[in-house]
């Protein structure tokens, strides 16, 4: 019964978040007022969460949320009998990249131990109190400052931040994630359209979720002006403080390294085999061979998160602008938090 109530809550809960972005400020009555002043918050205190996207990630949520995905999701896992205590330590990168952590705990049948990240530390309290409410109260959850008394955990961090992690949590249950990216593998015909779309998954959020393409592979005859002829409505992007600061940084790094890179001033392309690439650059490459691609992408499989590309290139990949649209059973570092949650 409790799962039905949460399911239903979370119905309720994508009305009311859809209800909201589509309200004018005029129309907005005191919980409104509540939402919009928190979004403005978590912007003064982390200024990457702007509340373009913020709103940007709720409307994924309200998308979501349906009951048809969620029954759909849902199918193919059972409830514990027991309730366990499930410790999650929640990351802060993009806006309410913890909350698929949170429901899958709750949906489980767990109660969940969350260790807000201080900088997205508003919205997970807010939608689950919300959520609460809209469940009759089906819904447990604590906040904590520190993890004690839990039976598993599932923590998100830095490659550096993981280790430790991993050496702290030796004796429990726990999926441990670390640093991912996504890359995407060009064929050469796409359309303007679609490297358009291509932006959406480079430069929403700013580039820094995993889910974001840092890497791009492009065919030899590839005419690199393309990409930033297709890039110019992201180009309000330098506009922002933080954004700009790391745009200045790594220029001036390339300039003074005599580095060879491509610029239209609000974001660099480098001819580069890394994975990673700082902010506001992108890493590139040529090939002639997709064989070639599929090689880079088998060896560094455990760091990529996803990969966008036609469908016709047999890759394992998402459309373009597809790529910060993942469904309730795409899952981070591709392992099945559910499935982890039915054994705990």
């Amino acid at each position: 019964m409790n799962t039905e109530n949460q399911v239903l809550g979370l119905i309720k809960l994508s009305a009311y978040i859809k209800e909201f972005l589509a309200k004018d400020h005029e129309a907005y009555n005191e919980n409104d007022t509540e939402f919009e002043l928190l979004l403005k918050r978590s912007e003064i205190e982390n200024p990457w969460f702007t509340l373009e996207n913020q709103k940007f990630a709720l409307k994924q949520w309200t998308e979501l949320l349906s009951e048809e995905n969620l029954n759909n999701w849902l199918r193919n896992y059972s409830v514990a009998n027991v309730s366990k205590k499930v410790g999650l330590i929640l990351a802060g990168n993009i806006p309410l990249v913890g909350f698929h952590d949170v429901i899958s705990v709750v949906l489980s049948g767990h109660i969940p131990l969350i260790k807000l990240s201080s900088k997205d530390k508003y919205m997970v309290p807010f939608l689950l109190k919300k959520w609460n409410e809209f469940s009759d109260g089906a819904v447990q959850f604590e906040m904590v400052e520190k993890l004690e008394n839990f039976d598993a955990v599932i923590a998100t961090g830095s490659n550096n931040t993981a280790r430790y992690l991993e050496y702290y949590f030796k004796d429990h249950l726990s999926i441990i994630r670390k640093n991912r990216t996504s890359v995407a593998v060009l064929k050469g015909d796409e359309t303007n359209e679609e490297l358009q779309l291509l932006a959406e998954d480079i430069f929403r959020y700013f580039g820094l979720g995993c889910r974001n393409v840092t890497r791009i592979f492009i065919p030899e005859d590839f005419v690199i002006d393309r990409l930033f002829e297709n890039f110019l409505g992201f180009q309000d992007i330098i506009n922002h403080n933080k954004y700009a600061n790391n745009y200045d940084y790594n220029r001036a790094v390339y300039l003074l390294n005599l580095d060879k890179f491509w610029d239209n001033n609000f974001v660099m392309l480098k001819e580069d085999e890394k994975l990673f690439s700082p902010l506001s650059v992108i890493n590139f490459s040529r090939y002639s061979s997709l064989d070639d691609v599929k090689s880079f992408i088998s060896e560094n499989e455990e760091n990529i998160q996803c990969i966008v590309a036609k469908n016709t290139l047999g890759l394992d990949s998402v459309a373009f602008g597809e790529a910060q649209h993942p469904s309730l059973d795409t899952y981070a570092d591709n392992v099945d938090t559910m499935k982890f949650l039915e054994v705990v």
